[in-house]
């Protein structure tokens, strides 16, 4: 007589095991963003706050590791990607300027301080120390250098976006293109570009109006030709800007050498394009 089996025990199914939890330590490392301040009036530093939803949009791939103007939360280089606004004025900022690029992977310069020497390049022609006893009631304290310069005259830079202030589209693109490790797409043409784009009369051939679109860097959607008046160079020259080709123009539509000189000295005037002009007629 056979004896009957005994039933093997059922065996308990198996429990997928838990995906393991994410860590800091685990987590991908995003790329450290920092904002530095030289000598300039933030404005530029604005234009990336006042970029709202689009800088929500990047907040989540990158982590804003030093950023005054926004935090005083303070993250530790090195940093994969900084953006330098201001200008070179004093020693203690040229030795700054060192450790920024020492600790930094790219350098981006952005509006016309960092670029061109600002507004305050305007010093380089004059007599500083007589400027510093006219404004300062104890000019002894006070450290300056002679000259305002560009960040590129200190160190090696990676990009350069122009402008007073920065156009803020272009700013996104030039935050995307470093993520994405490719070139900017910021187009390299003059402002008569824009005004053509928007459909503007042009206010040099119409109107007989003194303008520096042909010679000044796109960017800013040409808005003074848009309101009937002349460019006046905010976005400085564009590559292979010719100046002095302009300049019989602009004599011939009411500047002379002062005027000419005038308005070649602006915001720009320590970028070589516009400074050679501005000599020029001193």
């Amino acid at each position: 007589m056979a004896r009957a089996r005994k039933a093997s025990p059922k065996k308990a199914p198996r429990r997928a095991k838990p995906a393991p939890k994410r860590t800091a330590a685990s987590a991908p490392r995003l790329p450290k963003l920092a904002v530095w301040k030289f000598a300039s009036c933030d404005g530029c530093q604005l234009s990336l706050l006042d970029c709202e939803d689009e800088l929500l949009a990047v907040a989540g791939k990158i982590q804003i590791a030093n950023f005054m103007e926004a935090t005083r939360a303070v993250v530790d280089g090195p940093y994969d990607l900084s953006l330098v606004e201001g200008s070179i004025t004093t020693p203690h900022d040229a030795e700054r300027i060192q450790e920024v690029r020492r600790t930094s992977k790219f350098l981006v310069t952005i509006g016309a301080c960092a670029t061109a020497g600002g507004i305050q390049a305007l010093r380089n022609f004059a007599d500083v120390e007589e400027f510093t006893r006219a404004v300062y009631a104890t000019p002894a304290y006070i450290s300056t250098l002679k000259t305002s310069t560009p960040i590129a005259a200190h160190v090696r830079v990676d990009y350069e976006l122009r402008g007073c202030p920065i156009n803020k589209a272009q700013l996104v693109e030039v935050l995307s293109a470093f993520l994405h490790r490719r070139r900017p797409n910021v187009p390299d043409q003059s402002v008569c570009v824009e005004c053509k784009l928007r459909g503007n009369v042009c206010v040099a051939v119409a109107h007989g109006t003194p303008c520096l679109g042909p010679v000044t860097h796109a960017g800013c959607g040409a808005i003074c030709p848009s309101f009937d008046r002349g460019c006046y160079g905010c976005y400085g020259p564009k590559e292979r800007a010719n100046p002095a080709g302009l300049r019989p123009w602009l004599g011939r539509h009411g500047l002379d050498a002062g005027a000419v000189r005038r308005v070649f000295g602006t915001f720009n005037v320590g970028s070589d394009a516009f400074k050679q002009e501005h000599e020029a007629h001193g």
